[in-house]
């Protein structure tokens, strides 16, 4: 792997430290919390958000498809984005064990189209086959002069015992991280990954596995549902999705340090932007999933589970008392 352009996600358009800093000026604000029942049980900032429900808490998520919908557009295939806007939320769920139950989508767009909207409605379909939830409602906005083209996103509700959430208050030192497969980019880092195929390929070159740019960057996101079967037999003290941030995500969840020493092996596309941008592996791995989408944090005993119902996963690593990110030693900002 090269180690040269380590800012190659900003030049392409998305600058995620001001995105973060973004997020706090916007959260900062938000100090009015509800009177009554039904309070607000979390902070602001976790994967999703808490509201008490007696023994149980509610939980919501929002996210959407991104860029990946340009992909969408210049394929003309739109029948797998549906699956992207439904992973990005109920991953985001499971990983404080909680069980999605229902969804709304939200569509946005400056001219609508028959086709897209049933392709769309077809992968929404999906993915809530996948996790089993309800898709209860939503909205479809056409924004002509506002929005160009076609955009994605939803918003879903979880539920669990208040003694069964995880957030990773359990985890400690000693704590092995392991790594579970991604099916690909999923929905994040994709401004960059278009960058380096316009700038050098194009979306009908293809990879030695013999398919096409294209359709390896609209591979729909792995749906992580496994993990509730996961949790009811072996005690996990963290979970985590990677997105947006790559490894990054995983300061989200502990204090701690997370030293990860074998990382699970990318796809062929990574080494791809890697080699075509020259690109430093940190920003890399602070950019895309880099082949892991998800990881649970466990002590030694669990690791059995794990590997019986994700046979694909894999120990990448163990939480530290320093804190931080390092991979293979060094460390990722």
């Amino acid at each position: 792997m090269t180690d040269n352009n380590k800012d190659a996600y900003r030049e392409a358009g998305v600058d995620i430290d001001l995105e973060a800093q973004a997020v706090k000026a916007l959260v900062s604000q938000l100090t009015f919390k509800r009177n009554g029942e039904y309070q607000m049980a979390s902070d602001i900032g976790h994967f999703a958000g808490f509201v008490n429900f007696g023994s149980h808490v509610l939980a919501l998520a929002v996210d959407g498809v991104g860029t990946k919908m340009l992909i969408a557009d210049e394929l003309k295939d739109w029948s797998t984005v549906g699956i992207d806007c439904i992973a990005m939320n109920v991953n985001d769920l499971y990983v404080m064990n909680l069980e999605p139950v229902a969804f709304v989508d939200y569509v946005a767009t400056n001219a609508l189209s028959l086709e897209q909207m049933k392709q769309i409605g077809i992968g929404l379909n999906e993915g809530a086959h996948l996790s089993n939830i309800s898709i209860v409602g939503g909205e479809t906005a056409t924004l002509k002069g506002l929005v160009q083209g076609l955009d994605l996103a939803g918003a879903c509700l979880g539920i669990q015992e208040k003694d069964k959430v995880i957030s990773g208050e359990k985890v400690v030192p000693g704590d092995l991280i392991v790594g579970i497969p991604s099916s690909g980019i999923h929905s994040n880092g994709l401004t960059l990954a278009r960058r380096m195929v316009t700038e050098h390929g194009s979306y009908d070159e293809r990879l030695s596995n013999g398919r096409t740019i294209g359709e390896i960057l609209l591979t729909p996101t792995r749906i992580y549902a496994e993990v509730l079967k996961l949790t009811a037999i072996t005690q996990v003290h963290g979970m985590c999705h990677i997105t947006g941030g790559g490894l990054l995500n995983l300061t989200r969840l502990s204090g701690y340090g997370f030293s990860v020493d074998t990382p699970l092996e990318p796809q062929e596309i990574y080494r791809w932007i890697q080699e075509k941008g020259k690109i430093s592996d940190s920003e890399m791995y602070r950019t895309f999933n880099m082949g892991m989408g998800y990881v649970c944090i466990v002590p030694e005993s669990g690791v059995a589970a794990v590997s019986s119902i994700f046979p694909d996963a894999k120990i990448v690593g163990r939480v530290t008392e320093q804190p931080g990110v390092l991979l293979k030693g060094k460390e990722i900002r």
